[in-house]
C-alpha cells in the first residue's frame, strides 16, 4: 500500500508522526499535482475548487517527491522537495479546513478517502512542529511497504 514518509533536516528523532495509514494523502497528492495536466479525477477536482474558490496556495503541499530513487532525475527531485515547514503547516491547516466544511464536491470526497482529512490535518501538525524546531521538511512517498 503506498505511504507518506517525512523527512527532517535536521534529523529529530522524537518528531511527530502519522497515527495510520497515509494513502489516501498519497492519492490526493498525485491527483492534486496532476490537477496542472487538466486531470479529471475527483481529487483533482477538489484540488482545484480548493485553489481556485478557497483561495489555498497548494504549492507547499505539492511539494513532494517519489523515495524510490532510480536515476539521477530521481536524485535531483528527491533534493528538490525539501521546504521550509512553516508554509506546509499553514498550507495543509488550510486544506482540512475545506475537507471539513460544506463544499458539496469535497463532502463527497469522505466516503473513499475517509482519511484524506486526518492524514492532511496530522501532516500540518508534523510540519507546524518541525517549523517550532527550525527544522526543513521534505514529503515523500513509496509505493510498496
Amino acid at each position: 500500500m503506498p505511504h507518506i514518509v517525512i523527512d527532517l533536516d535536521p534529523p529529530q528523532t522524537d518528531a511527530p508522526s502519522f497515527d495510520g495509514e497515509t494513502a489516501d494523502l498519497v492519492y490526493f497528492l498525485s491527483w492534486a499535482f496532476s490537477m496542472r495536466y487538466g486531470a479529471s479525477h475527483d481529487l483533482s477536482i477538489a484540488a482545484l475548487v480548493m485553489r481556485t474558490e478557497y483561495k489555498i496556495d497548494l504549492a507547499p503541499l505539492l511539494t513532494f517527491a517519489d523515495r524510490n530513487v532510480e536515476d539521477p532525475a530521481d536524485e535531483e527531485a528527491l533534493a528538490r522537495a525539501w521546504q521550509d515547514a512553516a508554509p506546509l503547516a499553514e498550507c495543509c491547516g488550510r486544506v482540512a479546513e475545506a475537507l471539513g466544511g460544506n463544499e458539496t464536491r469535497l463532502v463527497a470526497l469522505q466516503d473513499e478517502y475517509p482519511r484524506l482529512r486526518s492524514n492532511i490535518a496530522a501532516l500540518g501538525r508534523i510540519a507546524a512542529w518541525a517549523a517550532e524546531q527550525d527544522a526543513r521538511i521534505r514529503v515523500t512517498y513509496e509505493l510498496d511497504d
